[in-house]
């Protein structure tokens, strides 16, 4: 499997300043609320082609900002993430396949010590050279996962029925790829 258009062999690290990796979950069965990590590390290492590229990648689960401090922190503690205990988020990748723009990425994400495989649907947005020389490589993901396949099983029953977050999770990633001299 051939490399997308532009990306060439070598180390690409994440540039966060420029990249979010959040997620969004139902809540209360109405509406949607949306989470993101402001504090993360990847790093790609790209070969000659699809088979022989890496990645691994890091989040600082303390480092989640929903907008609402008191949630927030409750996200953060014990019922949700527990950041004392499990301070990372993990996602190592198995394999790659696709051309073009569209990817599968299939890879090993751990949460709260669980680890699950996953598969990451991938657009490919381009390769560009910014103005103080870097090349960037550009990618979307996304993909859905059950909470409680990965032991954040908090909830509370709502009296017209249903329960107050959904077992449904989507992942969403914004990723800028720096390739490294």
């Amino acid at each position: 499997m051939t490399l997308p258009s532009g990306l060439t062999s070598g180390v690409w690290t994440l540039d966060m300043s420029h990249s979010e990796i959040g997620f969004t979950v139902r809540h209360a069965g109405i509406s949607k609320v949306r989470g993101r990590f402001t504090d993360a590390s990847a790093e790609a290492r790209v070969g000659s082609s699809l088979a022989d590229a890496s990645l691994h990648a890091t989040v600082k689960t303390a480092s989640f900002d929903s907008g609402d401090a008191n949630r927030d922190g409750h996200v953060k503690g014990a019922d949700f993430f527990d950041v004392e205990e499990y301070p990372e988020m993990t996602f190592r990748a198995t394999s790659a396949e696709g051309d073009g723009e569209d990817y599968t990425l299939t890879g090993d994400l751990t949460i709260r010590g669980i680890t699950k495989p996953v598969e990451l649907e991938v657009e490919f947005t381009g390769v560009a050279v910014d103005p103080f020389g870097a090349t960037r490589a550009g990618f979307s993901a996304e993909c859905d996962i059950s909470r409680k396949e990965f032991g954040l099983t908090w909830n509370a029953a709502l009296e017209a029925g249903g329960l107050l977050v959904s077992d449904k999770v989507k992942i969403n990633v914004e990723a800028a790829l720096v390739k490294q001299s």
